[in-house]
């Protein structure tokens, strides 16, 4: 039964995939640019679409300038499934590096153009659009829908994920999905950890010309220990032997997304960059002042107290003098498990849908899913996306990929809580 109603919803989508496409391009038209955190014109948009397709919803505001939509389709008699999406999206930068107009939304014959298309606002239409045929079938769930559209995932998720978990909004969840990018060939069960160091040297200003003799130079200082934190990437995780499929797949995959000698190891072992660095005053005085912050991503089974030990005994190993240091620890590696009922039905309908070969896969980055997680909550991350324009310039989505997506979605819900139309 669950199978014949799966394709009557997906031809629903190829019937009206035009509806579909428009409301990615009409959410790109929307510029909602974080930080500057102006997300209320789309908050707006939203909450009409949701209103004019009779959807419970409520905005939440976790402060004045974050409002968080929670949208709500069923019942409480079976499984809450919650469906995250971000509306807030990364600065469109230097508009000459554009090849066309960021908030265009323009749709061309295989593609819709502008920030924001995989990353991820062709995801949250995707989960809205799902919604919202349910909504007009009067489809019968054994549970219900939860929509968490969030204002801040691109500066953290304080307000918005994280914070509407805390205070109730997912209580009882049984799975999540989050409509992030990621690929038609992957389901994301996995993420890396982040903690940020940032470094403060001190020394003794002196003449640049006697600067080998006289003063205290804290940008040498600063090197020092730089050139020492690469010894950080040897760091290697730890996994079950469960894991080990889902991990060899992921490195695969890495491999073949970045194209870089090495690379497979981003997923398995500890990722070092050095973003920022600032020091001294002008080139003939010696430095008396010099800051660095480092980006440490940690993969599953090292945690930030791992990485904060071995950076200690770096700077301790140097005896060096002036040196200050504080750690920002941002996200733990996690994990949902592959043999998850979320996953396998993931995993089956995708393949269904593409009729490729689909796989359970880790992630080098991180997204609000490890919120879900920290809090028991099965969770997966899939959505349309060309990789190459996210955080960049030229961002695209294929179309294909957005109907075939919300699919995906469809029928995710459809096994999860026994839709009948």
């Amino acid at each position: 039964m669950s199978e014949s109603i799966k394709e009557e919803l997906w031809q629903i989508i190829d019937d009206r995939k035009d509806e579909l496409v428009n409301l990615v391009s009409n959410l790109i038209k929307i510029p909602s640019e974080n930080p500057t955190s102006n997300v209320e014109e789309i908050t707006e948009f939203i909450s009409e679409y949701l209103e004019q397709n009779k959807i419970e919803y409520e905005i939440i505001r976790s402060e004045p300038k974050y409002p968080n939509i929670v949208a709500k389709l069923g019942n409480d008699e079976g499984k809450t499934i919650v469906l995250n999406g971000h509306a807030d999206v990364v600065p469109a930068g230097d508009r000459n590096k554009w090849d066309f107009d960021p908030f265009s939304g323009e749709i061309t014959d295989t593609q819709i153009l502008g920030r924001g298309t995989s990353d991820m606002k062709a995801g949250l239409a995707g989960i809205i659009f799902a919604t919202k045929i349910l909504a007009e079938k009067k489809a019968k769930l054994k549970g219900k829908i939860i929509l968490h559209v969030v204002p801040d995932e691109e500066t953290g998720g304080d307000k918005g994920s994280k914070w509407l978990i805390e205070n109730g909004y997912a209580r009882n969840a049984d799975a999540c999905l989050v409509a992030e990018p990621t690929s038609y060939s992957n389901c994301e069960v996995g993420q890396k950890g982040s903690l940020w160091i940032k470094i403060k040297s001190y020394g003794k200003s002196a003449h640049g010309s006697i600067g080998n003799y006289v003063g205290e130079n804290a940008i040498t200082k600063i090197i020092k220990i730089l050139d020492k934190v690469e010894d950080l990437t040897q760091l290697k995780g730890k996994y079950k032997e469960s894991q080990l499929k889902v991990l060899e797949d992921s490195k695969m995959i890495a491999k073949g997304a970045l194209k870089a000698e090495g690379v497979e190891n981003v997923i398995d072992h500890v990722a070092v960059n050095v973003g920022t660095i600032n020091g001294g005053i002008k080139t003939n005085m010696v430095a008396d002042y010099c800051e660095a912050a480092i980006d440490v991503r940690m993969p599953i089974g090292v945690k930030a107290a791992d990485i904060e030990r071995e950076f200690n005994k770096i700077v301790d190993g140097l005896n060096l003098q002036g040196i200050d240091y504080e750690f920002n620890w941002n996200s733990e590696a996690n994990y949902t498990d592959a043999n998850e009922p979320l996953v396998k039905s993931a995993v089956n309908n995708a393949e269904k849908i593409w009729n490729k070969k689909v796989v359970p896969a880790y992630q080098w980055a991180s997204s609000d899913a490890r919120y879900y997680r920290y809090n028991n909550i099965p969770t997966i991350q899939y959505g349309p996306a060309n990789t190459e324009g996210i955080h960049s310039y030229n961002e695209t989505v294929d179309i294909e990929d957005v109907i075939n997506s919300t699919k995906v979605y469809l029928g995710i819900l459809t096994d999860l809580l026994e839709i009948e139309i």
